[in-house]
């Protein structure tokens, strides 16, 4: 399945909606575009995993990557709604302590306005 992407606003903070896999080639792309797009405008950005299948090398390093990315734009990127699956690869992976992670976009939104960031959607 190749990945589908929306986005959505969520208390004034954009919400990407990923569907399918995210990884190595045209999926992974997509997903950097995407994202790369929405930052000179959106510096608030909550990824939304809970529809995503499958993650594999190359889409943890797009996701690294764009973590990296937004930071440089003065941006922040947080993930909701991780599967079990993408949970425990992030746990081997050690990548949980690198990204802030939330049961819902709710959740993550909350964060956003209440951590003090200042960059504006």
């Amino acid at each position: 399945m190749s990945l589908k992407l929306n986005t959505r606003q969520i208390e004034g903070v954009t919400v990407l909606d990923c569907h399918g896999r995210i990884v190595f080639g045209e999926e992974a792309a997509a997903l950097r575009e995407t994202v790369k797009g929405l930052l000179p405008e959106h510096k608030r950005l909550i990824i939304n995993l809970g529809n995503v299948q499958y993650i594999d090398s190359g889409g943890l390093g797009t996701l690294v990557g764009l973590y990296t990315s937004a930071k440089a734009a003065g941006g922040s990127i947080k993930l909701a709604r991780l599967t079990h699956r993408t949970t425990e690869l992030l746990q081997v992976t050690k990548l949980l302590t690198v990204f802030e992670v939330y049961e819902d976009e709710a959740d993550a939104a909350k964060a956003f306005l209440a951590g003090g960031h200042s960059a504006v959607a």
